[in-house]
Parts: C-alpha cells; sequence; structure tokens
C-alpha cells in the first residue's frame, strides 16, 4: 500500500482508538464464533489488525497471534494494551509476506474492502495458509447499501475524508473472489440485521 494510505489511518489511529464498538453485541456474538473455530495451537494472522482490540481478545485462545497494520500510529496503540504473551504487532501491509506463515488461520475484519485489490489480498492469504487452514473474515460491502454510497464516496475523496482504496464490494462479488482465490466457503453468515457485512469462513483445501 502507498505511504498515503498509511498516512490516512495514521491521522485516524486516536479517533478509531477512542471510538465505540457500533454493535457490541454483534461483535461478541462474532468474536465467540470466531473462537469456535480456533485450537490452542494455531498460529494465527489477522491483518488490519487496527488498533488491537480483537486481537487482545482472541489471542488467549491461540498459540501465536499475529496482528498486522499498515498504520504505525494504529500499531503503536495496539503495543501499548494489555495482551496475552501469545499477541504480537507489526507495521506490514495485508498483502505482505509475512515470516511466521504459513498459518493455522488467517482473519480479515473490516479490511478487505479497503485494500488495494481484494482479490490479490484473497490470494496471497492463501498461498501463507497451510493446507486445510481457514479464513475467516467479516467485510463492509458499500455495494449493498443502496446508491448513496455511490453519491458520496466520492465527494468524500475531493475532501480527502473518505479512506483509499475504498471498493464497492457486494456480497456476491466478495464470494466470488474467496472461491476466485482457491478457497472453499464453509459457512457464511450476518450478525444483528444488517444484511451488508457478511461473516465468511473459508478453507484452503488439503
Amino acid at each position: 500500500m502507498s505511504s498515503k494510505t498509511a498516512q490516512f489511518w495514521d491521522k485516524q489511529a486516536m479517533g478509531y482508538a477512542a471510538k465505540p464498538v457500533k454493535d457490541q453485541e454483534s461483535y461478541e456474538q462474532m468474536l465467540q464464533t470466531v473462537t469456535s473455530r480456533l485450537k490452542p495451537t494455531d498460529n494465527v494472522l489477522e491483518i488490519g489488525c487496527g488498533t488491537g482490540s480483537t486481537a487482545v481478545r482472541m489471542a488467549q485462545h491461540v498459540a501465536r497471534w499475529t496482528g498486522a497494520d499498515i498504520s504505525g500510529e494504529m500499531i503503536i496503540i495496539a503495543k501499548s494494551k494489555d495482551a496475552p504473551e501469545s499477541a504480537t504487532f507489526m507495521v506490514a501491509d495485508a498483502d505482505a509476506k509475512f515470516k511466521a506463515a504459513p498459518f493455522d488461520v488467517v482473519c480479515a475484519f473490516h479490511i478487505l474492502h479497503l485494500v488495494p485489490d481484494p482479490a490479490e489480498t484473497l490470494r496471497s492469504l492463501f498461498k501463507q495458509l497451510k493446507p486445510g487452514g481457514l479464513f475467516i473474515s467479516k467485510t463492509v460491502c458499500p455495494g449493498e447499501m443502496g446508491i448513496m454510497p455511490r453519491l458520496i464516496i466520492p465527494v468524500m475523496n475531493l475532501f480527502g475524508v473518505a479512506p483509499p482504496n475504498l471498493h464497492l464490494l457486494t456480497v456476491g462479488k466478495l464470494r466470488a473472489m474467496i472461491v476466485a482465490a482457491g478457497f472453499d466457503v464453509i459457512e457464511e453468515r450476518f450478525f444483528g440485521d444488517g444484511k451488508s457485512s457478511p461473516y465468511f469462513v473459508a478453507r484452503r483445501p488439503t
């Protein structure tokens, strides 16, 4: 990703850290569902970990949880948190080749619509998973939100307040990208009433 993208998220870091979760109940349900897929021996990667809130909660369930984010400011905040010893944080692109690979599980929460090329990111993550490994994601799909995002996002881009690389994904397009990357989708659902942020669990075939 570009330095422009990193700079954008660096500026958002403090506000992002202070912002409460919009739907706490759905978030807790998602964490419980993710936990049910994890094993104590797992080596896990989370791309786009932000300020590390999810990593801090989830690392206790696995042997190693690596949280990666393009924003150095986000990672500074993540490292300041009281996290389990199994949690580590690093500055890295979503498409980076991670030294800790291959992973048992890769998580991508609210990030795939923000990377330069979601299809390429999925292919990169596929290669860094062990055969039989799981890809777990929950992704905002602005393309499911009607015409408003198509009208508002160009204006936001004009004033520099929209995230760089914001894609108008739909649930169908995202599912197709996951399958095209080589994954077998084994679970698809939504948490809460919204239908624009699908949760997928996909497996790299053995």
